[in-house]
């Protein structure tokens, strides 16, 4: 249902079953999915295809349908865009499910391209100029456009919507340099012909997890622990942005700290568990910055945080504290 292990196991113990994994792998066939079931989909969204194969199977889409009003936003401004004749440019993981599901969408209205990165962007932002080939676009994007996607034409005219948990300062770079693209190409006068002007579309609880991010960053502390789902998009971004000031942990929970001198933690570059020894300071007094990704829920959060405070003995307790605030 959303990237979070802990919540994702909580539901399995209470019966649920999902249908696939998180890169779509199936997990039940769907001959085996009839009416008789109640089908949930999540905050993500899902594609016209799986909405498609539900409707022929006569399950109700409709009345267990949690996508995200701020997913369903993006998908709205992707077929505004395309009814005004623009290319769509989603900026986001290809293989989350939200992008996905936001490639479906879009490509019902819209010639459709993913990119993942500033790096992606500026490889598109070449063959806009045309200095690149187009044989090459093909090559390096076949599995990021939509279907007849033709670069001759398609790319003349764009405007960029994301994945809503993207970091916020990236789908702006990525916006600024393709409109700065499109006004080396064809001038400023001209720039409403060839760039829709898109804004606002990340989920509120991104923004304000950024935002508080942010606040954190300018606080003098020791460490930082971050916790979330391994695969959330949006606390991946929150690890990246602690990472420029602290040494930073990822956790899923409080289960992966193991010790006042061990913890389990993982490393999103390489996409693999870490164990490590002495990541809190031999010192009384340690200052350390906690947060999470928007799905991760606040019990979890403060399971972490009375851990840590477990292996302090002089600290005051949480009760009093709150009391004093």
């Amino acid at each position: 249902m959303i990237h979070n292990q802990e919540v994702n196991e909580d539901l399995q113990s209470r019966g649920i079953s999902f249908i696939m994994d998180t890169d779509g792998t199936q997990l039940i066939p769907w001959e085996n999915i009839t009416s008789e079931d109640i089908v949930i989909i999540p905050a993500f969204g899902t594609t016209v295809e799986i909405e498609n194969q539900l409707l022929d199977n006569n399950v109700e889409v409709h009345k267990y349908n949690t996508t995200c009003p701020f997913v369903e936003k993006v998908w709205n401004r992707a077929e505004k865009l395309g009814k005004d004749n623009y290319t769509v440019v989603i900026h986001g993981k290809p293989r989350h499910e939200e992008t996905r599901a936001t490639f479906s969408h879009s490509a019902q209205h819209a010639a459709s391209v993913v990119v993942r990165d500033i790096k992606e962007a500026m490889r598109l932002g070449e063959y806009i100029e045309g200095n690149l080939p187009v044989s090459d676009f093909y090559r390096e994007f076949e599995s990021k456009v939509s279907r007849g996607f033709d670069a001759d034409v398609h790319l003349q005219r764009i405007g960029v919507v994301n994945q809503t948990t993207m970091l916020a300062t990236e789908t702006q770079a990525i916006a600024d340099y393709l409109r700065g693209v499109m006004i080396k190409k064809y001038g400023e006068e001209n720039l409403r012909l060839h760039f829709a002007d898109t804004r606002d579309t990340l989920c509120y609880a991104t923004n304000d997890n950024q935002d508080s991010t942010y606040e954190l960053l300018k606080t003098d502390a020791d460490l930082a622990i971050v916790v979330g789902g391994y695969n959330s998009s949006n606390t991946s971004h929150i690890v990246e942005l602690c990472e420029r000031k602290f040494p930073t942990y990822f956790i899923n929970s409080d289960k992966e700290i193991k010790s006042k001198e061990e913890i389990h933690h993982f490393d999103y570059h390489r996409k693999e568990k870490k164990i490590s020894f002495g990541y809190l300071p031999e010192k009384e007094e340690v200052r350390i910055i906690l947060t999470s990704g928007a799905s991760c829920p606040d019990t979890l959060v403060d399971r972490v945080m009375l851990r840590l405070v477990g292996f302090y003995g002089s600290a005051n307790r949480v009760e009093e504290v709150l009391k004093n605030f």
